[in-house]
């Protein structure tokens, strides 16, 4: 399928420099835990990677497959099968839900979906979700709670069927049920696909559901440590003092002017817990 790289990535909001160097290769089949205090840019990586126009891009290069990314509009990303499943999915009143994920699917195709074929697997994906097909006809997360408009992300994942998920603390504010629900839709796709994800999280026990293949610790605006599923065990039982003071990385502490303008800033504790 398709690898990402990113090469000496800087990224800036508001004239201030958040991303100082990030490289990652993301290949084929692979699931990235990407992990990090509160601040530091993972959500700021993920919205650079999908083209929010509010993060300026001051050097450095993501390709997918050899392709520029950074030359692509937000629709020719996704088009290329990169998807972004945002910790604060908006409201957007007016627009149905299935009519949303209609033209998401077909904005993807040559040829239109045909109806039958599209709510049968809207019915599909809404069992695996624990989603009521009622939803589909609200208003795209109007009114819908929080783990709503979480499985709702998913959702449109599983139809979609991107080649590269990006999924910013898809986790928080989900109940038991519904996290359950949620990794077991990744993993379903991890194992029936050549799917690539990226996955930020908080919370050791999602890690634990969908058993990344590699993490990577994010300090400072640049990845600090690069490893398998014992980083994630380790900072849940220390927290990330330890980096500190294993690898001399002075930790800054947390820029709330970051977190207001990023996409999907963190919002839960910044040690993992279990």
């Amino acid at each position: 399928m398709k690898e990402l790289i990113i090469k000496n990535l800087h990224v800036s909001v508001e004239d201030k420099e958040i991303l100082k160097g990030v490289n990652l290769t993301i290949k084929p089949h692979e699931t990235l835990a990407l992990v990090g205090q509160n601040g530091h840019g993972k959500s700021t990586l993920l919205a650079a990677i999908m083209g929010n126009p509010k993060y300026k891009i001051t050097e450095g290069s993501i390709t997918l497959d050899g392709e520029d990314v950074l030359k692509m509009t937000v629709d020719e990303r996704s088009k290329k099968g990169i998807f972004l499943g945002m910790q604060y999915p908006s409201e957007v009143p007016g627009v149905v839900n299935a009519d949303f994920l209609k033209a998401a699917i077909n904005a993807r195709r040559d040829t239109p979906i045909k109806l039958f074929e599209f709510y049968r697997s809207l019915e599909s994906a809404s069992k695996k979700m624990n989603i009521s097909m009622d939803m589909s006809q609200r208003f795209l997360n109007e009114g819908f709670s929080g783990g709503e408009k979480k499985r709702n992300e998913i959702l449109q994942m599983l139809l979609l069927k991107p080649d590269l998920a990006m999924l910013d603390e898809i986790d928080s504010g989900l109940d038991v049920d519904a996290l359950v629900s949620v990794s077991d839709a990744i993993k379903e796709m991890q194992e029936t696909t050549q799917m690539s994800f990226i996955v930020i999280s908080h919370y050791a026990r999602l890690y634990h559901l969908i058993k990344p293949t590699h993490v990577a610790v994010m300090i400072n605006g640049k990845i600090a440590l690069e490893g398998g599923f014992e980083i994630i065990d380790k900072i849940d039982r220390q927290g990330y003092e330890w980096i500190k003071y294993e690898l001399g990385i002075e930790i800054s502490k947390e820029d709330k002017t970051m977190n207001q303008v990023s996409i999907g800033a963190c919002a839960t504790k910044e040690v993992l817990k279990k």
